[in-house]
């Protein structure tokens, strides 16, 4: 069986991605998540290294989340690369990107480097359909920042077909892969158990919100 892993963001896209890949019966070795300098919360999505655990656990395989600056994101994330294929045996990466081509050109880059392969099983599908089929297939995840034009009132949302059009009405993409907004999977088929999230507050960091979770989570 192909071992593999997965570059997980810990929201939807990343999430879908690794079950469209597992359905091929491949095996799920390690996830891979770069976090700010201080390691403390994820670079992409603002999520503390505690729920990124929890969600590995719920899953039952290992998380390596790397401290990184954006100067030295390309470099910690080739090293990364090459030690998860030492240590794990993967030959294949999994990414969740849907359509941005500068996105999916990088990660080929970076898993050519490392002597693997990139998989990239969303690309270029419908993002509404995509979105229906998350929700279809029991991915629950809920908004964890997102840009003025939805605002802080979406922080902390779940997303639900009723929640669809609404997103449409503020001209965002249902999927947000233009950066609109990102997500946190709480629960889906691939966890054991459903994720007990601590309490939040709410941050704007320029022209984004962010959900501010409480320490000690």
């Amino acid at each position: 069986m192909e071992k593999i892993g997965c570059s997980w963001s810990g929201g939807k896209d990343s999430c879908f991605a690794l079950m469209q890949t597992l359905s091929e019966r491949l095996e799920l070795k390690v996830l891979v998540n770069m976090m700010n300098e201080n390691g403390l919360i994820s670079r992409s999505h603002g999520i503390p290294k505690s729920i990124l655990q929890a969600q590995a656990e719920a899953m039952k395989v290992p998380i390596v989340a790397i401290p990184t600056s954006w100067s030295d994101y390309e470099s910690n994330f080739t090293n990364t690369l090459l030690a998860i294929r030492a240590q794990y045996e993967v030959s294949t990466m999994v990414f969740g990107d849907i359509d941005l081509q500068a996105h999916r050109d990088w990660e080929e880059k970076v898993c050519s480097n490392a002597g693997l392969k990139a998989s990239l099983p969303l690309w270029q599908k419908d993002r509404k359909r995509l979105i229906h089929e998350m929700l279809a297939v029991g991915i629950e995840t809920v908004i964890v920042s997102c840009n003025m034009t939805l605002g802080e009132d979406f922080l902390g949302k779940t997303i639900t077909e009723f929640l669809i059009p609404e997103l449409e009405s503020r001209g965002v993409d249902v999927c947000g892969e233009n950066g609109e907004f990102h997500t946190l999977v709480v629960n889906c088929p691939l966890f054991n158990k459903k994720l007990q999230l601590p309490g939040y507050g709410k941050v704007q960091h320029e022209n984004y919100w962010f959900v501010q979770w409480e320490r000690g989570e």
